[in-house]
């Protein structure tokens, strides 16, 4: 039996279609009923704050897709350490035998919170004695029409970008991937570094958007994100994130989504073909 978590998010809806497409067992671990109703399969309400839920969630599994949204940082800490490293506690004493992780693009002790926190909880995996891999995508093509997408602000692609290229890749094939882990074999600590299959620069994104692109100079997309109302530490930590990717830190393109599925990722022209 699989836990897919996450799952009514942006990887997971196209993971639990992926699983019942397969004919494997698995369950949902949602938050709102409704929406796991909507789902059209097993699941269970709970949280990973609410660790008697997790118990009753983790029943009868073997194998956990660890996943959750990265929740606001609260005075400079990332909950998703503390939620994912109680999680893979309660996998392991639920008797789980192997864990895919959703993580981040070349996680390190050296990044700043949100990615630094995806290290930390591969840490944890690592000491946990859990048999378990990782799946370090780049920035996801659906971020440009939902969540944090530059897209989203008033029909204009803005953002400090810079002429750093990103492989961004479509979260369908991110889910693919996780579905092919697993429902085969344990693997054994591996990091699969998950991209499309080209890197562009936000210009070109821009163009296949038909929107025009502003590159931000950092100090006006600093003041912009203060404006939300978030706090100073906070909007240092994505200027960091910002000046990575306008830096090419996401510019490689590897082999890993047709290594595990047998198939090239979606081109961004692909993913918009379907939108």
């Amino acid at each position: 039996m699989i836990l897919v978590t996450g799952a009514t998010g942006t990887i997971g809806r196209y993971l639990v279609r992926a699983l019942a497409e397969a004919g494997v067992p698995f369950r949902a671990l949602v938050r709102d009923a409704g929406k796991g109703a909507e789902l059209g399969c097993e699941f269970v309400v709970g949280d990973f704050d609410d660790p008697a839920s997790m118990v009753t969630a983790l029943k009868g599994v073997d194998r956990l897709l660890l996943n959750s949204g990265g929740a606001l940082p609260v005075a400079g800490q990332q909950p998703m350490v503390r939620q994912q490293t109680g999680a893979i506690d309660a996998a392991r004493a639920a008797g789980v035998s192997w864990v895919v992780k959703v993580s981040a693009w070349e996680p390190g002790p050296d990044a700043k919170l949100s990615v630094r926190a995806h290290w930390e909880i591969e840490r944890h995996l690592e000491a946990s004695g859990l048999r378990w891999s990782s799946l370090r995508p780049t920035g996801y093509m659906q971020n440009f029409f939902t969540g944090e997408g530059g897209f989203t602000h008033g029909g204009v692609l803005a953002g400090p970008y810079g002429a750093g290229r990103v492989a961004y890749v479509d979260a369908s094939d991110v889910a693919d991937c996780a579905a092919v882990l697993l429902t085969g074999p344990p693997g054994a600590g591996e990091t699969y570094a998950l991209t499309g299959p080209e890197a562009l620069t936000h210009e070109e994104i821009a163009a296949k958007l038909a929107v025009p692109f502003h590159d931000q100079p950092p100090e006006e997309a600093a003041e912009g994100l203060r404006a939300q109302g978030l706090p100073a530490w906070f909007v240092d930590d994505l200027l960091w994130l910002y000046a990575d990717m306008a830096a090419g830190s996401m510019s490689e393109v590897t082999t890993a989504v047709r290594d595990l599925t047998g198939r090239p990722p979606r081109t961004f022209d692909a993913f918009l073909a379907d939108k």
